[in-house]
This record gives structure tokens, sequence and C-alpha cells, in this order.
């Protein structure tokens, strides 16, 4: 039987930009005059993994290389931007979650995070409404796919594993929620949330 659900946020709660679902930063070349490619190559490449497991602080970081190749930007008109620009809630998911909750199940967030945006998302997106609890990557020290992830989240949810289902669409995050015990599930557009508990059920 399955009791919790583990939901994955970006790409399954969230797609992309609200006016069309593109990626966050699409066109922020010509709205903020800042390239996708020094970005990469300056901030996400150097610090985001240690920032999305916690072991560093997206704003220590950020704010010096923002100084250094946009310094007509700062930190909160940048992070605003990108925040409010990834934050297409998939509606139609999360009335099903919902119905989840009103049948007995507990849903459970389970994303790679950093500590300010998993606050936006649950505060600003609101969708401390829609779930039980948030397990993501910078408060437990690791992230999706490793294994340790699993651990401590289907720890602190109470289920043992074999009640717990993954929804998510990476095939990574999959395998290692099928080997740690828990039910998975591939998410796609379209999908019915109630149709895929009913089948893992049986």
């Amino acid at each position: 039987m399955i009791n919790g659900l583990m939901i994955d946020v970006d790409g399954v709660l969230i797609c992309g930009r609200p006016s069309d679902g593109k990626p966050w930063a699409s066109t922020i070349e010509h709205d903020l005059g800042v390239s996708v490619e020094i970005l990469q190559r300056e901030f996400f490449a150097p610090y985001w993994g240690d920032i999305v497991i916690g072991q560093a602080d997206l704003i220590d970081h950020l704010e010096p290389i923002l100084a250094k190749i946009a310094p007509h930007l700062s930190c909160d008109e940048f992070v605003a931007y990108w925040f409010s620009n990834d934050a297409r809630l998939n509606l139609r998911l999360l009335r099903e979650v919902d119905q989840q909750r009103k049948s007995g199940r507990m849903v459970f967030l389970a994303t790679n995070q950093e500590h300010i945006r998993a606050k936006y998302l649950l505060d600003v997106l609101g969708l401390r409404n829609h779930c039980d609890d948030i397990f993501y990557s910078a408060a437990l020290g690791c992230r999706k796919p490793d294994r340790s992830f699993f651990e401590k989240a289907g720890a602190l949810s109470g289920f043992p594993p074999d009640q717990l289902l993954l929804l998510d669409d990476t095939h990574a995050n999959l395998t290692t929620a099928l080997a740690s015990g828990w039910h998975a599930a591939h998410w796609s557009e379209g999908r019915s949330l109630s149709a895929i508990v009913a089948k893992t059920g049986l």
C-alpha cells in the first residue's frame, strides 16, 4: 500500500516560466543584460553543486559574481527575476495531489533546492498548502540521485520504503528510488496521479 507520496518539484509541480513554460533564463540576456553562458561559467558551474547541498550560501557567491559580470544588477533583482520566472504551477497535478491528501495519504516534496528557493516555493508559490512536509537537498546535505537523499527523506517521512512512491521526471532519480526500496513512477505531462497510485498499489 502507498501511504506516502514523494513529489518532485521542477519539471513536475513547476514547469518553467508562468507565461509560456519555457526555461526561466530563456530571455535573460534581453531582459537583464546577462549572458546565460557567462552565468553558467562564472556561477553555476563552479558553485551550484555546493550551494544545492547546503555547503555554500547562494547570496555569498552570487553577489560578487554579479558585481563582476553585471554590475548594473543587484542580487535581489536577479533572484526575484529567477524565482518568478521559474514558477509555472501545474495546477491540474496540484488538484490531484490535494485529492490524495484528502484520501489519507501524506504528500512530501522531494526536491533538489537551496534554502532561499525552498522557502519561496512554500511561502510565495503556496506549495506549503499542498504538502505535509518538504525534503530538499540543502537541508539534507545531499541531493538526488544520491542514495543518501532517499535514505534520509524516507526516514523523515516515517514510512517504510515499500509504502513510498516517488513521482519524478528524471530517470536517475527513479532508479535510485527503486534501489532504495521505494516505488517510483516517471512523470510526463498528461499522466494521472490517481491512476499511477492505483496501479502502484496493485
